[in-house]
This record gives C-alpha cells, sequence and structure tokens, in this order.
C-alpha cells in the first residue's frame, strides 16, 4: 500500500492536521516511521503523550523551516514530505510581514531545496483559499508558496520527485476560525452573536477530508497539479442560528482582510480544471517533460467556470449544520 514502509515528514506536525494526518496514516497504514518536524518542544511533548502507543513509529525533530540546513538533515532517508508549517494568523501576518516572508515564502523554498538535495519522493504542501486572489499578506505569501511548489518541478531534472498542492480554506472548528469564536461568545453567556456581513458564506471542510485529500494527492500527482475537495457551503448567519437558535446577528461590519466568500477556482484557472467526482484538480500551465505529463482523467469544466462559496451547487441547511457540530470538539 501506499504508506507501508514509507518515511514520512510532516512540517509543523504538531498542528490540527499534523496530528489528524499522524492518527490516519498510523490507522491505515504501516508506516516505516513519522518524523514531526515543527520548532515548539512543548506542543511536540504533549504530541508524544497523546500518541504514546505508537512510540516505535514516531520521531520527533526540532527545526525551522527558514533553517535549510536542519531540513537537509531532517530529509535524509524521508520518502513524502508533508509540507503544512506556516504563519496562518491574518492579523499577525500583517503587523509582521517580514515574518510571514521568511517562513511562508522563504521557508517554502528551503523545503523545496532540501527535498530535491536528499532524495524525497513526494512533497505535498497545503495551500489556502486565501492565496487566491490574495486580499492580504498572508494569501500573498501563499500564492508565492504555491508558485514556487509549482516550479519546483522544473528543478527535478531526472530526480524521481514530484510537487503538488492541496488547497483548502479554514477546518470546522479550527483556531481563529468562526466556530469557536461564536463558541466561546455563547459558552460566556452571550444572546447574540456579531455577523460581520450578512452576505457572507463559507466552505465546510473537516480534518479527515482534509487528510484524506493529501493522501489523493499522494497516489496521484504527477507534478504540479493542484487538488481541491468537493465540499458544500453554508452562510455564516445559518451558522449562528444552528449555534444559538433566535439569536440577534447585529451585522458589525467586515474586518480588513476579509472575503464575503472562499474562493477555491477562479475563472481563470478554469481553462486547466477538471472536476472528479469528490474533487477537482487544477493542471499546471506548463509540461516539464513526458514522465511528468498529468494526463486529466476527468471531465473539464465549463469556459468561465470558478468555485467558491458563494456559488457552490451544495448547501448545509441550519439543521444539518447543527449535526456537523456535534463532530467537533470545542473545548480542546
Amino acid at each position: 500500500m501506499l504508506l507501508d514502509n514509507k518515511s514520512i515528514l510532516i512540517t509543523g506536525g504538531t498542528g490540527s492536521f499534523g496530528k489528524a494526518f499522524t492518527k490516519y496514516v498510523l490507522d491505515n497504514y504501516n508506516p516505516r516511521k513519522i518524523i514531526i518536524y515543527s520548532r515548539d518542544e512543548f506542543k511536540q511533548f504533549i504530541m508524544q503523550n497523546e500518541f504514546k502507543q505508537y512510540a516505535d513509529k514516531l520521531r520527533f525533530f526540532i527545526g525551522d523551516v527558514r533553517d535549510k540546513e536542519r531540513l537537509t538533515r531532517a530529509f535524509e532517508g524521508v520518502d513524502y514530505v508533508i509540507h503544512a508549517a506556516a504563519l496562518k494568523q491574518v492579523p499577525a501576518c500583517e503587523y509582521n510581514p517580514a515574518e510571514a516572508i521568511k517562513t511562508n515564502i522563504h521557508g517554502a523554498q528551503n523545503v523545496i531545496d532540501a527535498a530535491l538535495d536528499t532524495g524525497v519522493k513526494k512533497v505535498v504542501a497545503l495551500s489556502t483559499d486565501k492565496a487566491v486572489n490574495p486580499v492580504n499578506l498572508y494569501g500573498g505569501t501563499k500564492l508565492v508558496s504555491d508558485k514556487l511548489f509549482i516550479a519546483a518541478n522544473a528543478y527535478a531534472g531526472s530526480k524521481d520527485i514530484c510537487f503538488s498542492i492541496v488547497r483548502y480554506g479554514n477546518v470546522a472548528g479550527s483556531r481563529g476560525s468562526v466556530i469557536p469564536f461564536f463558541h466561546n461568545i455563547i459558552k460566556n453567556g452571550g444572546t447574540e452573536l456579531p455577523i460581520t456581513d450578512y452576505r457572507m458564506t463559507r466552505f465546510w471542510i473537516s480534518l479527515q477530508q482534509g487528510v484524506e485529500l493529501v493522501i489523493k494527492a499522494l497516489e496521484e500527482s504527477k507534478g504540479g497539479e493542484t487538488f481541491i475537495s468537493k465540499i458544500p457551503s453554508f452562510k455564516i448567519t445559518d451558522l449562528a442560528q444552528a449555534m444559538l437558535p433566535g439569536c440577534e446577528m447585529p451585522e458589525v461590519g467586515i474586518r480588513e482582510g476579509e472575503k464575503l466568500h472562499e474562493i477555491m477556482v477562479t475563472v481563470e484557472d478554469s481553462m486547466n480544471t477538471y472536476e472528479y467526482d469528490k474533487h477537482f484538480i487544477v493542471y499546471p500551465q506548463m509540461v516539464w517533460s513526458e514522465s511528468r505529463r498529468a494526463v486529466p482523467t476527468g471531465k473539464r469544466v465549463a469556459e468561465g467556470f470558478s468555485y467558491s462559496s458563494g456559488n457552490n451547487t451544495e448547501w448545509l441547511s441550519v439543521e444539518q449544520i447543527r449535526e456537523l457540530l456535534k463532530t467537533i470538539d470545542l473545548e480542546k
């Protein structure tokens, strides 16, 4: 099977995605080892305790993606790299732009260079809807990161390596997203939930779906593809009513760097986008070699197609949202 007897490294591996991906792989495959590469020793200590029954399969490396030498050492003998490390908080990136650039752009290039130099077979980089038509610095840095990973395939030469991207929005219930924000207001006795704009919509994706999309990218990628899940949308007003039925919803105005809708595929990307049962793939415009040519087997989307949480064909009702909320641990 795909990950059996393979060595896998996850940058930013102590985050929500890293933990979920690690558990999924350990439950469904028999990897040789999984390396958790991150810079926070306390989070690594916590994760070691959470996964202590898998101690023989896990390795924990302290390191920063800004440090190319450390990455190169960590990548020795690794088959697959999942690049999840990033500075993600929009306000923090706006206030500390140079730091966001060092981690999200220079760090991405370091991951690419280390992978090319050490015999890694596949690299999957996590992207974000904010990289599409970016309106804030975080989105801008992730757009550059995406371009770097796609272009990295041009430098592979005769090496047996490919780079691809997985793109999705905020995972339901993730830190800094609207669900825990509303939850804290309700927990503290609040009777109204502020809405930045009544028209606002978002995609609903679970950690499990995010992990499965990365597995699909590892299975199918030839180089340069961007994988995007087909997932339902919801209205922020419906989310508020699902969490606190009958509540007042004062409109407080859209925040700096915030979009009305999450965008995954632009009209400009539609020329290279193909639809599959559960996902879309945006194929690269460039073909670096015949061996790296990804041959689409899906259905090409219509000219002028775009995919956003605002024009989606699948929507969650208030009751469906309420049921999905039961699957999220909001007290973690």
